[in-house]
């Protein structure tokens, strides 16, 4: 049992001065992490370090020490691109200009010359740089000229990866392709993965539920995580334990099943969308202190056009009145952060977009407008649909940005409910 549940462990290395220095968030640590989950390797870190030499050359040396290493970043043409060159080192292995990717490079590099208007030749010293890898390493591609390696190691395999985004994407599964990282894998058995979306309970009453079930069985883990109003819960579930996890999901899920609202991966933006697509409805929304936010994320979902037309963005009183049909006395009498008013953007929004299913949205963000009556984070939200419409009333305690986050999730989910129920 117990060869049965070792599992190799990684780590991973995001380099780069701007995500150190906060000017850039990292986003290829959450997404390779997620990845390396998924197939069955135990995540022991993400390890941010800047394009100092000392830094990432330590960072490496303990990345080694691990059975998967996977390090983004400086794998560029110049000086302080280290990465190649620093893995050699640590690895104990020399470096190699390898024919066949100074062939690639430099062709995609001519072209950069050409479009340019340079000569070849103010690239040539950053092609050999970049086609000098550590000896034996299986080249996994390239993106643009950044190439990706694989190398095996003692333990298992050290991967280079590019440090946009865009980049890894394209790569790192090629990467988990190739011979070394497989080896790395061994006979490693990806986890059974469920997924379980709440919305309406708090993170507390699901660690409760959790409690009652008898908390983590051997060979299922649970990871319950608080977004805006949801709670997300994943287990990984073992092999040996498969036979078991039926029983402890039920456990688990009964005392709050009533706030799940899906399981899978599914975002909340995009079951409306499907909901809207299925009923044949289209979809548009009328916003004021969310400003956009819930149009952008109906807009992120590949396919949103076929069921979202539109958003209006009414955050004066005048587009209120003038582009929603806000009646000015109506404005007058309850105010613009009302639930009259959140009703009649709504009903405006379906006749200036044409569409089916209006969200509308009203209220105070802060961290400034607030009053006794109606503070800040005092929200309104309305959904009309062909079949039904109603309306809800918030107070969300927080900044700016959890006020309008927290309301466009909100948003969301009384578009989900009116949208599914019909």
């Amino acid at each position: 049992m117990a060869a049965e549940l070792r599992r190799p462990r990684a780590l991973i290395v995001p380099s780069g001065s701007e995500l150190v220095r906060g000017d850039r968030l990292d986003r290829n640590g959450p997404y390779l992490a997620a990845s390396l989950v998924r197939l069955g390797v135990d995540v022991a870190g993400i390890r941010l370090v800047g394009d100092g030499e000392e830094d990432l050359r330590r960072a490496i040396r303990d990345g080694l020490e691990f059975e998967i290493l996977v390090v983004t970043g400086g794998l560029g043409p110049t000086h302080d691109d280290r990465t190649m060159a620093l893995l050699a080192e640590a690895a104990g292995v020399p470096l190699e200009l390898n024919p066949t990717l100074e062939g690639e490079i430099a062709a995609v590099s001519r072209a950069i010359a050409a479009r340019l208007g340079r000569p070849y030749a103010d690239f040539q010293e950053g092609v050999r740089k970049q086609a000098t890898i550590p000896a034996g390493a299986e080249i996994v591609g390239l993106a643009g000229t950044a190439p990706s390696v694989a190398l095996r190691t003692p333990r298992g395999v050290a991967v280079t990866l590019p440090g946009p985004p865009a980049e890894v994407l394209a790569l790192w599964p090629k990467a988990t392709e190739t011979a070394a990282f497989r080896a790395a894998l061994g006979s490693t058995v990806a986890p059974a993965r469920s997924s379980f979306r709440f919305f309406g309970v708090s993170e507390s009453a699901v660690a409760q539920a959790l409690a009652a079930a008898g908390g983590e069985p051997e060979g299922i883990e649970v990871t319950i995580c608080a977004r805006e109003f949801e709670i997300h819960v994943d287990l990984l579930v073992s092999a040996h334990a498969l036979e078991a996890s039926a029983a402890f999901e039920q456990a688990f899920i009964e005392p709050i099943a009533e706030h799940l609202y899906g399981t899978g991966e599914a975002s909340v933006e995009e079951r409306v969308l499907d909901a809207c697509g299925a009923a044949g409805w289209t979809l548009g929304t009328a916003e004021s202190c969310t400003g956009g936010l819930v149009a952008s994320r109906l807009t992120a979902i590949p396919g949103s056009s076929s069921a979202f037309v539109g958003s209006i963005v009414s955050y004066a009183n005048e587009v209120k009145e003038h582009t929603l049909g806000v009646a000015s006395s109506l404005l007058a009498e309850r105010g613009a952060v009302s639930r009259e008013v959140a009703e009649a953007m709504a009903r405006g929004a379906r006749t200036a977009l044409a569409c089916d299913v209006a969200i509308a949205i009203t209220g105070i963000a802060g961290p400034g407008g607030g009053t006794p009556e109606k503070p800040v984070g005092t929200v309104f939200i309305h959904v009309q649909t062909p079949t039904r419409s109603e309306g809800i009333s918030l107070g969300i305690m927080g900044s700016r940005d959890v006020v309008r986050a927290r309301a466009t999730t909100a948003a969301l989910h009384l578009a989900r409910r009116l949208v599914t129920e019909i």
